[in-house]
């Protein structure tokens, strides 16, 4: 059997508020899930290493974890596939503080998914005999999303999370978007302007590390996506984010190329004199560093087969 090296994150603030890495050799038993290893090491070496775990079996999503600097769920994967140059290297996940070795303080998740209101929010006047019914079609505009399992997975690895505390994470965006596409809600226009605000769905930079690290099928990305559709057929477009889309299509339909000149005032608004103000000091920076784009571009080729897509799109939205 293989001997592996487990370098784990070990740190306990109540008693040393310095963080270091302890090793710990394991043989590798085939079929070995990193989960089981850590439960080896806790049983067979140190009882004192602390982690989260539960179900083990992908359902709990307890035992969610970086693994050579990626988050996993431990119970899903195989210790085999995880050694690098024999080693496995194992740290608490990301973007939340460390209450002790691989457990973290999980309140922030919690409180950001409290925001949206992850609850049915039915009319008040439609009272079925039994129960509110769905087409399987209906059904499916969800089914992907109701896969979460709330592991925080999504939400370790967000490249957003790391600058931006207050926005509100993938996991929460994907559980908005379980209520804003399900039939049976009607509370789906309030849901939308919500979330359409600052620190949410229009904050996220499609880095798409949390569909990356979903061990389901919610795939955060695509639903934060499908909520921005929703957005914009709503007609919730009074955001930096939803102008922003409007700039661009508006560009780029007209002339089949994007003006960078217009899309910044566009999207903050013609009218909003402190977010013009706002982007003012970045714009003086970018032309006194030569950076500033042309005010008239140059011609790309085939131009017109651009334009001819914006066209045939308006007809089809027609």
């Amino acid at each position: 059997m293989e001997r592996v090296t487990f370098k784990i994150f070990r740190c306990d603030p109540e008693k040393d508020p310095m963080s270091r890495y302890q090793d710990y050799e394991v043989a590798l038993e085939p079929g070995i899930t990193l989960l089981n290893c850590l439960n080896k090491i806790k049983a067979e070496m140190d009882p004192t290493l602390t982690y989260r775990m539960s179900c083990g079996s992908a359902i709990c999503g307890s035992c969610a974890m970086r693994v050579n600097g990626h988050a996993l769920l431990a119970c899903k994967t195989q210790a085999s596939d995880l050694v690098k140059n024999g080693v496995i290297k194992i740290d608490p996940i990301g973007n939340m503080a460390v209450l002790k070795d691989l457990v973290v303080d999980l309140e922030p998740f919690w409180a950001s998914l409290r925001k949206v209101d992850p609850w049915l929010k039915p009319d008040s006047q439609d009272n079925p005999e039994k129960e509110r019914e769905q087409t399987p079609e209906q059904f499916n505009l969800i089914d992907d999303v109701t896969t979460c399992i709330l592991c925080g997975s999504c939400w370790s690895d967000c490249n957003i999370l790391e600058v931006d505390k207050k926005f509100l994470g993938p996991a929460t965006l994907a559980k908005a978007h379980r209520f804003i596409y399900d039939s049976r809600d009607a509370k789906t226009r309030e849901r939308v302007e919500s979330i359409s605000e600052k620190h949410a769905v229009w904050d996220c930079t499609h880095c798409g590390e949390c569909s990356t690290r979903c061990p389901t099928e919610t795939k955060p990305l695509s639903r934060i996506e499908e909520i921005r559709e929703a957005a914009m057929i709503a007609g919730v477009h009074n955001n930096n984010g939803a102008r922003h889309v409007l700039g661009f299509r508006e560009t780029v339909g007209k002339s089949g190329r994007l003006n960078e000149n217009y899309l910044p005032p566009r999207s903050v608004g013609f009218f909003n004199i402190p977010g013009l103000l706002d982007i003012m000091p970045v714009g003086l920076r970018m032309v006194m560093r030569g950076k500033a784009p042309p005010i008239i571009h140059h011609s790309i080729d085939k131009v017109g087969e651009v334009k001819s897509i914006f066209s045939r799109f308006d007809q089809y939205r027609k």
